[in-house]
């Protein structure tokens, strides 16, 4: 049995985790970097260890030090979360050889679809439709323009180790052939120390539907059914929900079916997801196999009430699933905001900061996974993703309804965030139809701009709250004064009245 889990990662991932855990009755253990000491994933877990300095190479990507604390604190197991070393083959290899059970995939499977080549071949071998394009590498620019012109523009290049939009270049004419292949395999170098790439043809007008599966060590696998991750900026998602607005009944099945094939044909154990493209006339491709939990996951769990992070731990634990294909349902719709310190008024540079005043949002159907709190000084040095709000209702009109609310209702002041930026999607008429792809924010970029005299002024009324709060506390302890009007929540009052600023 799994007592004791080390959670190689941080922020609110490592958070979520650690709260399966405690339900679970496994005890936990943080890592954290010199920059994450007041980390509420530190504050929250049974035990901590300080892994290296700020910078990820230092602390959060060191497999030497992550399997140091991990033999110090005495675990079983060491779950990756996402990002970092969670598809890092060789890391799942070296748990597995220090005698640590590794919550994910065996190394084997992440190196298979880790590579988009590979991958690309193992799916036409399983029967699962793929993008017409490419099964090898690659190997000279004339080859690219061959291959470009045998498929038709417009194309796709990818780099075979990629992920996150890095690697890649649209190609509409033959004429810029020469200068995308080159910046592709450049940027696939400095990204993945790999300038390997290869070419797909373009889908026009796609949507990224993706299909959760589980896989036990027995052969079992099932799937979860479908997000749509359409709401993306510069191929990094920002909004999604399940189930997808776009596909219908039958496609869902048979999209689910080629999810399920696609995981037993590389031998899936643990929580996956595959990822589709599927065009305007309802055709699906494989796009690519994310070999761990996904950012995007409690929309899942919201739709069909399975704790994905408790599977993981059983089925690494060596139990067989206790789902069954047809007892798996959706129930209603979620829909997730992923919550950034970013500006989004300045080409959404990071905002790193200390968090003045927080106000989180509650009520019937809210989530929200975050690690942040009042006081709290958002680090330079990661993700600026400090949190995802998440609602679920018995209907997507509901839904989008509710997500409006909390959106409203939440407030964080002293840094700058992207929730009036969220706000602005959940209004456009395109996304409130369920009626968007892929393109939907270059295609609602006039939307969602902040409308002429916006200015953000959420933090001084923050502060004219505070100094109200506080002036009626001293008049709350004060002893009593037949002088009403000379009270200073009295002058507060009377001046916000004559300048128009407070209303009765």
């Amino acid at each position: 049995m799994i007592r004791k889990i080390l959670v190689a990662n941080r922020g609110e991932i490592a958070v979520r985790i650690m709260r399966s855990c405690y339900e679970m009755g496994v005890r936990s253990v943080a890592v954290y970097s010199t920059a994450d000491r007041t980390s509420r994933h530190v504050l929250y877990a049974n035990e901590a260890e300080c892994i290296g300095e700020a910078a990820s190479s230092d602390s959060y990507l060191n497999i030497d030090h992550i399997i140091a604390a991990a033999h110090k604190h005495g675990v079983d197991a060491i779950h990756p979360g996402y990002g970092f070393l969670s598809e890092n083959a060789t890391f799942a290899r070296r748990c597995k050889e220090e005698g640590f059970i590794f919550i994910g995939p065996h190394p084997e499977t992440m190196e298979k679809m880790g590579d988009k080549i590979s991958a690309r071949r193992a799916m036409i071998d399983a029967g699962v439709p793929v993008v017409p394009g490419t099964e090898k590498p690659l190997t000279s620019v004339e080859e690219a323009i061959a291959v470009a012109k045998s498929i038709g523009f417009p194309v796709m290049l990818k780099a075979s180790m990629g992920g996150g939009g890095k690697g890649m270049r649209l190609i509409t004419r033959e004429e810029d052939v020469v200068e995308m292949y080159n910046a592709a395999k450049g940027e696939a170098m400095s990204g993945f120390g790999d300038d390997t790439v290869y070419m797909e043809k373009f889908v026009e007008e796609p949507h990224h539907i993706e299909f959760q599966v589980l896989g036990d060590q027995y052969g079992n696998v099932v799937h979860l059914f479908d997000r749509e991750c359409s709401v993306q900026r510069r191929h990094q998602k920002v909004v999604e929900e399940s189930p997808s607005p776009f596909i219908d009944y039958n496609l869902r099945m048979e999209m689910g079916a080629k999810a399920v094939a696609a995981a037993k044909a590389v031998g899936y154990v643990g929580a996956g997801t595959i990822e589709f493209l599927v065009d305007r006339h309802h055709h699906f491709y494989f796009l690519e196999m994310n070999t761990r939990l996904q950012v995007e996951h409690p929309i899942t769990e919201e739709v069909v009430g399975v704790d994905l992070v408790k599977e993981q731990i059983r089925i690494a634990s060596g139990k067989p699933l206790h789902l069954r294909q047809e007892e798996i349902k959706q129930h209603g719709h979620a829909i997730e905001c992923r919550i950034c310190a970013e500006d989004t008024e300045r080409n959404f540079m990071p905002s790193p900061g200390v968090i003045h005043q927080l106000t989180e949002p509650h009520g019937i159907g809210t989530r929200i996974d975050s690690y942040v709190y009042e006081g709290y000084e958002i680090p330079v040095h990661y993700d600026p993703m400090i949190g995802k709000l998440i609602v679920w209702a018995t209907t997507r009109e509901y839904a989008i309804e509710r997500m409006r609310r909390v959106l409203y209702e939440y407030k964080i002041t002293g840094l700058t965030t992207n929730i009036r930026y969220l706000r602005r999607i959940i209004d456009v008429p395109e996304f409130k139809e369920g009626n968007y792809n892929t393109h939907f924010i270059e295609r609602n970029e006039e939307y969602l701009r902040p409308r002429a005299g916006f200015k953000n002024d959420s933090e001084p009324m923050a502060v004219i709250a505070a100094y109200i709060d506080y002036l009626m506390n001293i008049e709350e302890n004060k002893p009593h004064c037949t002088d009403n009007n000379s009270s200073a929540i009295n002058r507060w009052r009377s001046f916000g009245l004559q300048k128009g600023v407070l209303r009765v």
